[in-house]
Parts: structure tokens; C-alpha cells; sequence
């Protein structure tokens, strides 16, 4: 660690839990972001200021005047921009030793094979089911962390699902493929602009805390929160040995 990078990164340093050699854990780190909208944009700003030395953001989407309510990591110059370079642009701005790769291509399988293999954390930002169910398989079969966020009008929730901790769930153990309901975005629905910003912001905060070792994560924990009321929930999942993805067949 050079000079400039022990006085830009003094604060994680002077954290016992963290320390040089966590923060030169992280700058050794490669983070996978699928989703560079609401969840993604505090997600990638985070991981991008603390160091992690590389991430990986995936969108195909285009940035749009409806995505700058919430979604603060892309502006009005960027409209029109694909998201991931979007986002790759303000990540430089404030970090620009970060090596970011943004990937313009849906998320499909077999892109997800090949980034998921290559990652040490995974942050589903995505906002459907189906995309979520195929992270998670990827993340299953390569047994990678991955921290799971989700957002819709008023409220939130995010776990990690870490299929290393033998007794921890995997997302389709706590959302079963078979049960997923209707799809529902916040183009139709609305989504409660901060909201996507804590949720964001707690998914960069697990990430952190699985790439440097410290701490207890939501691994067998999802925890929920009532915007409204500001008011959390935490509920414990277990890992279903009928599960179709993780469990003992």
C-alpha cells in the first residue's frame, strides 16, 4: 500500500476490525454487481470509495430521466448511457486506482457462470425473479457469497446467501423458483427514493464485511424493513435439505 492509498483509506485503517490488513484484503478483491439502478448505484459508490480493487457491474440497461430519483449514481449528462458504464464513470471520479468493468450484456447464464466463478462476492441489485434465481444458481454451483437486495415502494429487505456455511439457505431455499410470484417493478408500482439507498447501502456493508472477514453476516437471516414506520423485522432461514438448488438430493 502506497502513500496516497494509506492516507485515502486512514479511516477503514484505524478500525481494529479492519486495519491494513483488511483494507489490503479489499484492495485484492473482486466484487460482481448484477443491477446498476437503485440498489446498485449506493452499492458500487461504497465498494468503490472503500477500495475494492476490481468490480464487475452488469446492466443492459440504459440510463433514462425516471432512473435519477433514486438511482444517484447517474446524472442528466449520462442519459442515454448504458448503466454500467454509467456507473463506471462516477465510480473513477471518486476512485479511479478501482478497476471496474462494466458489462453491458443481459444477465443471463451463461455470463453469469463465467463472472460469477471469477468473483469473492456477489451483490444481486437486479429486480426481478428470474434474474435472481439465476445468480443464485451460479453463486450455488461456484459457492460464492451472495449479497441479495430487493426494494419496492415502501419496502425493502437483504440477506446473504452463503452456500459455504453448511447450514445456511440459498436464496431459492427462502424464495422457491416453483413459488415465485407475479412480477411487479417500480415503474408500475413506485419505489420511495431513500429506500433503495439503505438497502444499497447495507448490501456494500455485508460485502465488506464477507471480502475483509470480520463480523457476523446475514447469512440464515433476512432482515426487512417497513420504510413507513422505519421499523425492521429480522426473520431466520435455515437451509432446505428439498431444496432443488442446494439441497442433498
Amino acid at each position: 500500500m502506497n502513500d496516497s492509498q494509506l492516507l485515502r483509506y486512514s479511516r477503514h485503517i484505524l478500525l481494529d476490525d479492519i486495519g491494513i490488513d483488511g483494507q489490503a484484503r479489499l484492495l485484492a478483491a473482486h466484487a460482481l454487481i448484477i443491477g446498476a439502478g437503485g440498489l446498485g448505484s449506493p452499492a458500487a459508490l461504497y465498494l468503490g470509495s472503500a477500495g475494492v480493487g476490481h468490480i464487475t457491474v452488469v446492466d443492459h440497461d440504459r440510463v433514462e430521466a425516471t432512473n435519477l430519483q433514486r438511482q444517484i449514481a447517474h446524472t442528466m449528462a449520462r442519459i442515454g448511457q448504458f448503466k454500467a458504464l454509467s456507473i463506471a464513470e462516477a465510480i473513477a471520479q471518486i476512485n479511479p486506482d478501482v478497476q471496474v468493468t462494466a458489462v453491458t450484456q443481459r444477465a443471463d447464464d451463461e455470463l453469469l457462470n463465467e463472472l460469477v466463478e471469477r468473483a469473492d462476492v456477489v451483490l444481486d441489485c437486479t429486480d426481478n425473479f428470474q434474474t435472481r434465481h439465476a445468480i443464485n444458481h451460479a453463486c450455488v454451483r461456484h459457492a460464492k457469497p451472495l449479497v441479495s437486495g430487493a426494494a419496492l415502494q415502501l419496502d425493502g429487505q437483504v440477506s446473504v446467501f452463503d452456500s459455504r456455511q453448511p447450514e445456511a439457505p440459498c436464496y431459492a431455499c427462502v424464495f422457491p423458483e416453483a413459488d415465485a410470484p407475479e412480477e411487479t417493478n417500480c415503474a408500475t408500482m413506485g419505489v420511495f427514493a431513500p429506500l433503495v439507498g439503505i438497502v444499497g447501502s447495507m448490501q456494500s456493508a455485508e460485502a465488506l464485511k464477507l471480502l475483509c472477514g470480520f463480523g457476523e453476516s446475514l447469512a440464515g437471516r433476512l432482515m426487512m424493513l417497513d420504510a413507513r414506520h422505519l421499523s425492521w423485522t429480522e426473520m431466520r432461514v435455515r437451509r432446505q435439505p428439498d431444496c432443488k438448488v442446494c439441497g442433498v438430493h
